[in-house]
């Protein structure tokens, strides 16, 4: 439990923020997070700030994506419930709206060049230690930004990571609490168990128990609500052999690939920043003062390490490797693209202060010739080729199919063929019908009662279907014949757990009566006498540990306390305690780790507390 301590209290407050970035973008969802130009699409309104439907989609595609890679290429999609996906990813909107709004209230706020340092120190954007753009761009492309929507969404991640830190940071408990915790968790338990076992074999049902069984709980013995379904399949496979890809179109997409690439340039710089405590002036005057140091012949190195107030890059002579166009404010990347190797530049002022910057170096990018592109680009042009033609035959097939009074028609205009499922219940089955939003569908009012077509479902990023019932099963009672052996197993195990129980406790009685002795064997069957056991005792049933560290204090050593748990096959343990045993008072080490971590938990609760209460303080209208 120490090292559990240890591990858990130091946790959530030694991540980085970009790791805290990630961590919430995986198990949250807070994605996208960047306004649509109308009102006219609303999802929904914090503090008369809008959360638009365009957000929450691309919230719920970014959840979904972060989901299925989180859970595996063999894990099904079609388990992903669209609804909690959507309910998630608009609470989870809501919850970061309402903390950046905390976070400014609060004042709290952070300088550009912290932002870049994250960036460029971020594992995930470096190759081989360092920075490098192409990876940059990959990774956030695949997380569905831009470079400027990305940055946007850190600089909103490390406010509401200043206002966790400085909410939950603050959590705090009395020498008296941790004392009364070590004693609590160090103490242990001497016990002795025996185990009551259950005996279906002693149990006699009748034929009138068992039919008084089913007609009391008849509603549990009805055959599942039902629906059989047809459906269209259109998959977006099927279009990659009606694609070609012309030369000059090929010609055209290498053209584009290789003017993204860019020349890497290795910058060092020199930061005074502007701020409540030093002027536009002061800073200026500082900058240029270390600008004169520089002409007299003083190592540029020395005087970052010096005078710098970038933490992240002063302490390596302001060293911020290797990056591309993008990163960058745009007056510092300027500045630096009309250097030369070695060069250093004039004092550039930027939005958070005044910096001198140095070129380190230049990497000229590695420029692919057009037949080791070839495949990539083709596949990428046909791909998009075929998506456009996905996304046009699915617009048919939602119109046609909304059009027909059957799937014969929309069938017949996109050549496909129309396929029929086995029955399945509410709870989903095989096939298309493991799918939730196929399930919701088949069992919706247009679709099993007014006999609709529905619309489009998304089986996968590659597969839709539309799909109309075909026959509705409607529950039935199931014949007592079927079900008399599952009724008749369960009344034996219930019957045979009962008189279990009720020896269990006359033992128990005459063990506190004194009718019994409390150290010998009863029925054959010896006392199983376990010492010390601490709360994490191995071998242990867990119910058992449970129970034994809520019974009361034994009142004399010859006057054990009892109590029964019954275990998940309807035997009955009684659980004899014996002595508890106080441990020693915790060791200065100790008296840290139960600390850290009663304040990492106190300060979590105080966290929560603050977003409930901002939220109990907010106008949140849902649309």
């Amino acid at each position: 439990m120490l090292q559990n301590i240890r591990d858990n209290s130091q946790g959530w407050i030694a991540k980085t923020i970009i790791g805290a970035i990630i961590l919430l973008m995986a198990l949250t969802g807070f994605d996208a997070i960047f306004k649509a130009t109308t009102h006219s699409n609303e999802a929904a309104k914090v503090n008369g700030e809008e959360i638009s439907q365009n957000e929450l989609s691309q919230a719920v595609d970014m959840q979904r994506r972060q989901l299925m890679q989180q859970l595996g290429k063999d894990f099904d999609a079609s388990l992903l419930d669209e609804k909690m996906l959507r309910e998630s990813a608009l609470k989870g909107l809501i919850d970061r709206k309402l903390l950046l709004q905390g976070a400014e209230q609060s004042k709290f706020a952070f300088s550009e060049a912290a932002l870049d340092q994250v960036i460029l120190q971020t594992p995930e954007f470096q190759v081989d230690g360092k920075f490098s753009s192409d990876r940059f761009d990959q990774v956030i492309r695949q997380l569905g930004y831009t470079r400027m929507q990305f940055r946007q969404m850190l600089a909103q991640e490390m406010l509401i990571g200043q206002l966790r830190a400085g909410v939950a940071g603050s959590g705090f408990v009395t020498d008296a609490e941790v004392l009364a915790f070590a004693r609590l968790e160090k103490q242990t338990r001497d016990f002795a168990t025996l185990n009551i076992k259950a005996d279906p074999a002693a149990v006699k049902l009748t034929d009138d128990e068992v039919k008084a069984y089913y007609d009391e709980h008849a509603k549990e013995f009805m055959t599942p609500d039902q629906v059989v379904v047809d459906y269209l399949e259109l998959k977006k496979a099927s279009f990659f052999d009606q694609v070609t890809v012309k030369d000059e179109d090929l010609q055209a997409a290498y053209q584009k690939e290789i003017a993204n690439l860019s020349e890497q340039r290795r910058a060092a710089h020199i930061l005074i920043e502007v701020n409540d405590k030093t002027t536009d002036a002061q800073a200026k005057a500082k900058i240029e003062e270390v600008q004169a140091r520089l002409a007299k012949g003083e190592k540029f190195e020395a005087l970052a390490k010096e005078f710098s107030q970038d933490p992240g890059s002063a302490n390596n002579g302001g060293d911020l490797g290797y990056a591309g166009p993008g990163v960058y404010d745009p007056a510092f990347e300027k500045a630096l693209y009309s250097l030369a190797k070695d060069q250093v530049s004039e004092p550039v002022r930027t939005d958070f202060g005044y910096h001198l910057i140095k070129l380190l170096g230049v990497e000229a990018p590695e420029v692919p010739t057009l037949a080791s592109l070839k495949d990539k680009l083709t596949r990428e042009l046909k791909a998009a080729q075929v998506e456009q033609r996905f996304v046009e035959a699915t617009k048919q097939l939602e119109d046609s199919a909304f059009e027909a009074s059957d799937l014969a028609q929309p069938a017949a205009d996109l050549k496909l063929t129309v396929h029929t499922s086995k029955p399945f219940g509410r709870e989903g089955g095989e096939g298309v019908a493991a799918n939730r939003a196929v399930v919701t569908a088949a069992f919706s009012t247009e679709v099993i009662d007014e006999g609709a077509n529905s619309t489009a479902i998304e089986l996968d990023p590659e597969t839709v279907i539309v799909l109309r019932a075909k026959e509705h099963l409607k529950p039935a009672q199931l014949p007592l014949e079927s079900v008399n052996a599952a009724i008749r197993t369960q009344l034996t195990k219930e019957h045979a757990s009962a008189a279990a129980k009720t020896k269990a406790e006359k033992l128990i009685a005459d063990l506190r009566d004194g009718k019994a002795p409390v150290d010998k064997a009863i029925d054959g069957q010896s006392w199983k006498v376990t010492q010390a056991a601490t709360r994490g005792q191995e071998g242990v049933d867990p119910a058992v540990l449970q129970a034994l560290f809520r019974m009361p204090k034994p009142a004399a050593k010859d006057k054990p306390t009892f109590s029964n748990v019954t275990l998940p096959d309807g035997s009955l343990m009684i659980v004899r305690l014996n002595a508890v045993n106080e441990a020693a008072a915790p060791t200065d080490e100790e008296k840290v780790q139960y600390r850290r971590f009663l304040a990492s938990r106190e300060g979590q609760q105080d966290f929560a507390a603050y977003r409930k209460q901002l939220e109990a303080q907010a106008e949140i209208k849902r649309y």
